[in-house]
């Protein structure tokens, strides 16, 4: 048991000292930094592939026809989607990742 992981489970609230308590936190601690590391990785992957041509790019933000137009319709679908229902955000989930997909291509070629 490290440190971080003892840290982890303090912040988490636990109090205890249960040793199967402390392996438990500290698995969660590690697969939430994997889980972290892997979407970056993704997230740079899809970067990359936009870097080859600005056809690309403008693929992947369209209706959009720039960079600040995109951002400007992912923050306005963001905004509406934290204002929708339960119920009618469960159904627009993809919908929201493919706004911050494009949230994130547009700041980076901005």
């Amino acid at each position: 048991m490290d440190a971080l992981s003892a840290q982890f489970a303090r912040d988490c609230g636990y109090t205890g000292d249960s040793p199967a308590m402390l392996a438990a936190f500290a698995a969660i601690r590690l697969d939430g930094i994997g889980k972290a590391r892997l979407g970056h990785e993704q997230r740079k992957a899809v970067v990359d592939g936009l870097k080859h041509g600005e056809a690309l790019f403008l693929a992947a933000i369209r209706p959009a026809q720039s960079a600040e137009e995109a951002l400007e319709d992912a923050a306005r679908f963001i905004a509406l989607f934290r204002n929708m229902p339960r119920w009618r955000q469960e159904r627009r989930g993809a919908d929201l990742a493919r706004a911050r997909q494009q949230r994130l291509l547009a700041r980076f070629f901005r």
